[in-house]
């Protein structure tokens, strides 16, 4: 919900989620990547920004927070998505009443398959940081409490 609000209220969200959190709690943040991936989906979700890597850490950061692993997620769906976003943004957005055909349920052998290759990408990005997708994931802890009488 963090794209969706506007800036001032995205700072209190940030802020308020930090101030919720225990010392060394950690806080997991999914946000809407990359502006090129603007579309019809964009309307449906009242999306106002998109992140970057570098916009989202320095957000988190901002509040206090440090960010453990920050990685885009779907980017096997990349490919498709900018291809299909483009043309959206080239015909210009629809309305939202409009636009949801983007959050129908593909057939069941196409779910399927792309159930299958989004698992295999949750497999591999156990182990690696994808350099692009629809979204970005961000695991952020707060610091712990330094005990009383020790320096900063």
């Amino acid at each position: 919900m963090l794209y969706s609000l506007p800036d001032a209220d995205e700072r209190t969200a940030i802020a308020e989620m930090y101030r919720l959190l225990k010392p060394g709690g950690f806080a997991l943040v999914n946000v809407a990547a990359m502006r090129i991936l603007r579309g019809d989906h964009s309307v449906l979700s009242r999306e106002i920004r998109r992140y970057s890597r570098a916009d989202l850490r320095n957000r988190m950061e901002r509040a206090g927070f440090l960010v453990q692993r920050l990685t885009y997620t779907n980017a096997t769906l990349f490919p498709a998505l900018a291809i299909a976003r483009s043309i959206q943004r080239g015909r210009g957005l629809r309305s939202e009443q409009e636009a949801g055909a983007e959050i129908s349920v593909p057939s069941a052998p196409m779910n399927a398959i792309m159930t299958a290759v989004m698992h295999l990408e949750g497999l591999w990005l156990r182990a690696f940081d994808a350099p692009f997708g629809s979204s970005l994931l961000c695991l952020a802890r707060k610091p712990a409490a330094q005990p009383a009488g020790s320096p900063l």
